[in-house]
């Protein structure tokens, strides 16, 4: 693997790598992950994605590797798209980029596609968040109530609470699901909010991409809702769903991807 390459961001260093040749492909982490984290997952591949390909992977700011502020603004999805096509500038890749990304990363890609959709070829979007909430009992609640914990208790007991909690229904039995957030813990509660505080594109925007589009989404997962999915492959012209039930059929998302990406 290529050692790290870094680039500054408005008040962060965002750490990235390239590796391999050919046809650029690139892949954007969730929220509380990094790099790091979606190896040690074991779900998704990012080797094999980037099997004869030019991969582009970073963290996001706050995460992993990549450092940040204590400042929700700053990790709001439309920073984050800021921060990917930052990315892809510092990568020296001048060519549209065929990119997947999970959660936090989806509404990313989705952000920088409305803005700067030349810079990109196909699109994967992997468990995109919850949106376009409106009224009372937002699923999106939960952000900044976790973010209101950790500033009450503090981030160690957070992450002990975070260690006892029962998994997603449909990774009971995948014990490889559990993880430790992979953020610093002076910035735990800012990144939570900022995402609380985010939306994905106004769906009049996401009505006039144009690229083809493949949509991943799992059951029993509220904050990734497969509601979400559905509106998005409504929305999305040239796109396709797929709604996986089993942990066994998350994990040919892998090779979808890499179809998908393929032609």
């Amino acid at each position: 693997m290529a050692a790290d390459q870094h680039f500054a961001a408005d008040g962060a260093t965002i750490a990235y790598e390239v590796n391999g040749t050919g046809r650029p492909v690139g892949y954007a982490h969730g929220v509380l992950l990094s790099r790091a984290a979606i190896h040690g997952l074991g779900i998704f591949d990012l080797g094999a994605l980037g099997s004869g390909r030019r991969l582009l992977t970073y963290d996001q700011r706050g995460h992993g590797h990549s450092t940040g502020r204590p400042k929700p603004g700053h990790y709001r999805f439309e920073q984050a798209a800021d921060d990917l096509l930052g990315v892809i500038d510092a990568s020296g890749i001048d060519e549209p980029i065929d990119f997947a990304g999970s959660s936090l990363g989806a509404a990313a890609i989705l952000h920088a596609a409305v803005d700067s959709p030349q810079r990109f070829r196909r699109l994967a979007l992997l468990i995109p968040p919850v949106a376009w909430e409106s009224g009372p009992q937002q699923l999106r609640q939960w952000y900044f109530d976790t973010a209101d914990t950790i500033d009450s208790i503090g981030a160690t007991a957070w992450r002990r609470q975070w260690a006892d909690a029962p998994p997603l229904p449909i990774f009971a039995d995948y014990p490889p699901a559990k993880f430790d957030p992979d953020v610093d813990d002076a910035l735990a509660s800012a990144i939570l909010r900022g995402v609380g505080l985010s939306d994905l594109p106004d769906p009049t925007q996401l009505a006039a991409l144009t690229h083809p589009t493949l949509i991943l989404a799992w059951d029993t997962d509220p904050l990734h809702p497969v509601s979400t999915a559905e509106r998005l492959a409504e929305i999305i012209p040239d796109s396709t769903l797929h709604v996986a039930r089993t942990v066994d059929d998350v994990r040919t998302w892998t090779q979808r991807t890499i179809d998908f990406f393929a032609p």
